[in-house]
């Protein structure tokens, strides 16, 4: 299938299950996230926050127990850009102010700024990926021209609330791959020789 049909199927999918199941679905996935990262080798991480009302995979599973756990940790979500239309990462923590863009997510209002060159992970959110490890995302392209700019190093996470498909038929040059990709059930590496893997 192509990543138009694949949107519209997985947006679908996503809209279709319940606040409790997406909650339960992101506790799995959370766990098997950290039995697969050494976050004493990750310095600085790059986030998303999800978007409720997409059913997205519910990150804060991740980022409050890192600032319980793993205060040396640096966390970052995305805030856009409104003049490039380019990612910017914002440091946060549990005392950052927060507020609602344009288009309903939650964005820091903090000032430091970290370059994609600096993340030692990222997590990219997705609609749905495949067994080659390639995404499908929103369409708009924010996250593979934040990707292309990452460490060849970096560690780029996918996190899905449902198996990959065979194959996404409209793959092109631009399309940044994933590592590693992790769902409720398993976990799919797509790279073996990350120092940032368990």
């Amino acid at each position: 299938m192509k990543k138009a049909e694949l949107r519209r199927l997985y947006l679908d999918k996503r809209s279709s299950l319940s606040p409790a199941a997406v909650a339960t679905a992101s506790e799995q996935i959370a766990q098997r996230y950290f039995n697969e990262i050494d976050h004493r080798r990750v310095k600085r991480l790059h986030t998303f926050i999800r978007i409720p009302i997409l059913n997205e995979f519910d990150t804060s599973n991740i980022y409050f127990r890192l600032w319980q756990e793993r205060f040396e940790v640096e966390t970052y979500p995305p805030r856009i850009n409104a003049e490039s239309g380019e990612i910017e990462s914002i440091e946060f923590d549990s005392d950052t102010p927060m507020f609602e863009n344009a288009w309903g997510i939650r964005e820091p209002e903090g000032k430091e700024k970290a370059e994609p060159e600096e993340f030692d992970l990222v997590i990219v959110p997705l609609l749905c990926f495949d067994l080659a490890g390639h995404r499908v995302g929103y369409g708009k392209g924010f996250y593979d021209r934040f990707l292309a700019r990452c460490r060849t190093d970096c560690l780029k996470l996918g996190v899905s609330l449902f198996p990959p498909v065979e194959a996404i038929e409209d793959v092109h040059s631009g399309d940044i791959r994933l590592d590693i990709c992790i769902t409720p059930d398993r976990k799919y590496r797509f790279r073996e020789d990350s120092e940032y893997l368990n």
